[in-house]
């Protein structure tokens, strides 16, 4: 019996990891920890039965613990709850479906503990990724990416050496607004942001793929989890979502997973690495499929994405800034308190003013953290509410 606790189990990644849960008997849920939706929360409680569970705010963890009184789970709130969720004694693995740095803590204190770490939040190794890796390196600790891409490149790395690798090449489907100009996107509003054409994400997520931060993001998060600079990464445009990502090894051979855009591929292989297992969905059909095509990824129109090559280059607490930008300016965007094109302009404003930290702590990293949000609210008047 393979024992998991899960962060963000009312979310995308979560309620998918718990669709695998219950096609797949030989997996037990130890503990889980959600946000806000206790509704769902109370749910899942009584279908797979968890040790404990927490959410982020006392009044809705007692709401919590009241609804759930005949059952005997222990309900938790705040950081100190996510932390007991993800050191839970029993659960070998911890997926990390939380979204944002507030996964950073909790994932450090689950290597600690021993555990392997299905990672889906990549703000976790986007600004922290110097202290992770070599940390879950000191503790033996297995780092299986759940992103579809960087779950391609770890399935396509199984079929050479990694000392042999030359370049990864990381697949973007271009998002909704792929082909379009900058006079474009003057007027877009946050239905139109939230039309991906392939994939079904969450909000947050769905924005940062239209405004191709996601991809940025993904390049910094590739850096820390295979090893290699940023040059190495090259963002190549899949519209159609087939290719998840490519490895090109020294001699020139390229390796590439290929697939339906369905996540519960890359979350099932992360909680049963190195197995295979039967996965009920929609295949590929090559006799149908007429052409699959790539594009440069345009970083004139699109250019978090260049914003994001440029704080993965430099490192230190860059990508920190470059993260908590982007956060606010979505969230920003979202509340329709500022137009789609302003997002980036947030994200460069924040970069300019920041004075880089070398190799930041835990501690300054949130801190930077913070600054970040402060310098958007305090010292940039357009966007003081």
């Amino acid at each position: 019996m393979k024992k998991i606790a899960i962060l963000g189990s009312t979310g995308s990644i979560g309620t998918q990891t718990l669709e695998i849960v219950r096609t797949n008997k030989d997996i037990k849920v130890t503990a889980l920890a959600a946000g806000r939706n206790i509704d769902l929360l109370e749910k899942q409680i009584r279908e797979f039965e968890p040790k404990l569970a927490a959410v982020w705010s006392e009044e809705l963890a007692s709401e919590l613990k009241s609804r759930v009184r005949d059952i005997q789970v222990k309900i938790l709130s705040g950081m100190d709850g996510l932390l007991a969720v993800a050191s839970e004694q029993e659960s070998e693995i911890l997926v990390t479906a939380i979204v944002g740095m507030i996964g950073i803590l909790p994932t450090i204190e689950a290597i600690k503990a021993g555990k392997d770490i299905a990672l889906a939040n990549k703000e976790t190794l986007v600004t922290a990724g110097h202290i992770i890796m070599p940390l879950a390196e000191k503790h033996h600790v297995s780092i299986l990416p759940v992103d579809s891409e960087h779950s391609a490149i770890f399935q396509s790395l199984q079929g050479g050496q990694r000392k042999s690798l030359h370049k990864i090449l990381l697949t973007a489907s271009g998002g909704p607004f792929r082909g379009k100009k900058r006079e474009e996107l003057e007027n877009i509003q946050v239905e139109d942001a939230l039309k991906h054409p392939n994939w079904e994400m969450g909000r947050k997520i769905t924005i940062d793929s239209s405004t191709m931060v996601n991809k940025g993001l993904e390049v910094i998060e590739a850096k820390w989890l295979f090893g290699v600079t940023v040059d190495q990464i090259q963002v190549v445009v899949q519209p159609q979502s087939i290719i998840h990502s490519m490895v090109e090894y020294e001699d020139g051979a390229v390796i590439a997973q290929l697939g339906t855009p369905d996540m519960k591929l890359p979350i099932q292989y992360a909680l049963y690495y190195p197995e295979r297992r039967y996965l009920p969905g929609e295949r590929l059909d090559f006799e149908t499929l007429t052409q699959i095509t790539f594009e440069k990824p345009d970083t004139e129109t699109f250019y978090g994405l260049k914003l994001a090559i440029e704080a993965g280059k430099k490192g230190g607490s860059l990508p920190t800034v470059f993260n908590a930008a982007n956060e606010k300016a979505v969230a920003l965007f979202l509340d329709r308190k500022i137009r789609y094109l302003q997002i980036p302009e947030i994200i460069r404003a924040c970069m300019e003013e920041h004075k880089n930290i070398a190799d930041p702590t835990v501690e300054e990293i949130l801190k930077t953290e913070q600054e970040t949000y402060e310098f958007i609210k305090c010292r940039m008047p357009r966007f003081c509410k």
